[in-house]
């Protein structure tokens, strides 16, 4: 029996290098040898999103994107979060036996707050609601980058403290991290991050691609002067792009270490690069969004499989609470 994976991304926005670099590409990389289930996370958008109209038509992106980088439907169970609404119960089952002291530990609440978002209930419970995603599929591994290693390490701790106190009810999943990616920088050097405003859509017609990553932050180091490829965001991204042993990123490193190269080139081989990699998704994606019906087939099948899982460890905690 294939062992199973679960994911998802939040539906705020245009899906971006990042999110490619520290997840998507490995739910691609695995379909076949595992189960997958990926999701929108439809409810934890409703801590940042107040249109409902984006939010809808956000979700809808998701989704397309995801089949446009490569997720295969026949391989892949892609659902949206609030089409398996038994997940929000698994939620409140657990935040009952969560100590309040976890949530005050979770970087992520800090993070945001201290970027200007409202900091709300759900905002702050944002964990155990994502506890209850992971948990509710019986996963054996959720593949995260690595901003998101603490929040598997609560949903670990939840399901611990859930299954001492009711019995083995929820199978406590391991992560696998891309470590070749790790947290991608964004054109500000920061985290890659559609809240910070700093991400790279692959996705871009060609010419506005270019001139974004032509805005990517760089030192002042003189053309003639060698420099470190390792602490420059364009050399990051590239190489978390191609892979550290790939003959471009040798190359490139190597041009960084002479002289006479600047940071230009580098932002223009980055530029090749992206339009390179991501040309066949590109292509696809314009499929896609012509073609709505085939998308809501694919979240309807989604859906139908997760909710079969879900009802099954839903009934497992119910029955250990007493209800």
């Amino acid at each position: 029996m294939k062992k199973r994976i679960l994911s998802g991304l939040q539906p705020t926005g245009q899906l971006h290098l990042g999110n490619y670099a520290g997840a998507i590409r490995q739910f691609v990389d695995m379909q076949g040898e595992y189960e997958i289930f990926v999701f929108v996370a439809s409810y934890h958008a409703l801590t940042s999103t107040r249109d409902p109209e984006a939010l809808r038509e956000n979700i809808q992106q998701v989704v397309i994107d995801y089949l446009a980088f490569g997720l295969d439907p026949k391989q892949a169970n892609i659902y949206l979060q609030h089409d398996v609404p038994q997940v929000t119960e698994l939620a409140w089952l657990l935040s009952c036996v969560c100590p309040k002291h976890m949530m005050d530990k979770a970087t992520s609440y800090k993070d945001k707050t201290a970027k200007g978002l409202a900091a709300s209930i759900g905002l702050y419970t944002y964990p155990i609601l994502q506890a209850a995603d992971i948990l509710s599929v019986d996963p054996d591994l959720v593949p995260v980058g690595e901003d998101q290693i603490q929040h598997i390490e609560i949903t670990r701790d939840i399901a611990q403290k859930f299954n001492h106190q009711y019995g083995e009810v929820f199978k406590v999943p391991a992560h696998r991290v891309r470590t070749d990616a790790g947290v991608l920088p964004g054109i500000d050097g920061e985290k890659m991050s559609k809240s910070y405003g700093n991400t790279i859509d692959p996705f871009l017609p060609e010419k506005k691609l270019r001139k974004l990553i032509n805005k990517i932050v760089t030192d002042s180091t003189p053309m003639e002067d060698a420099k470190n490829p390792d602490t420059c965001t364009v050399y990051k991204i590239f190489k978390a792009l191609a892979g550290v042993e790939d003959q471009r990123t040798i190359d490139l490193a190597a041009r960084y270490r002479g002289s006479g190269m600047g940071y230009g080139e580098a932002k223009k081989s980055l530029a090749e690069l992206v339009l390179d990699h991501f040309g066949p998704a590109r292509q696809k994606r314009e499929q896609l969004i012509a073609d709505p019906g085939y998308v809501q087939k694919i979240l309807a099948d989604g859906a139908a499989a997760a909710r079969e899982k879900v009802s099954d460890v839903t009934s497992r905690a119910r029955k250990a609470v007493g209800l």
